[in-house]
């Protein structure tokens, strides 16, 4: 999940920072979708425009942190998708 957009943004992160220094970046597939000065407002469009659906936030000036979730990778707790958020 989300390897196409970690791949994407590795291999751009020079490109990126010079047109996007200090931003947070939507990245979908192999696009951005927008730069954002905060984090809120980068998750609000991401959400916004893709759902549920994965897709990357990152900021092009900071190297990314490995996050460890032991019961996700192990299956023991899982995001339940069957329901909608309405507003």
């Amino acid at each position: 999940m989300l390897d196409t957009e970690r791949q994407y943004f590795e291999q751009h992160r020079e490109e990126l920072l010079r047109q996007f220094p200090g931003k947070f970046l939507v990245i979908k597939d192999q696009q951005v979708r927008g730069s954002f000065d905060t984090i809120e407002d980068a998750l609000t469009l991401g959400s916004r425009d893709f759902g549920t659906s994965p897709f990357l936030v990152r900021r092009t000036d900071q190297q990314p942190e490995k996050i460890s979730i032991p019961a996700l990778t192990l299956g023991i707790l899982s995001a339940n998708t069957s329901r909608t958020i309405r507003r």
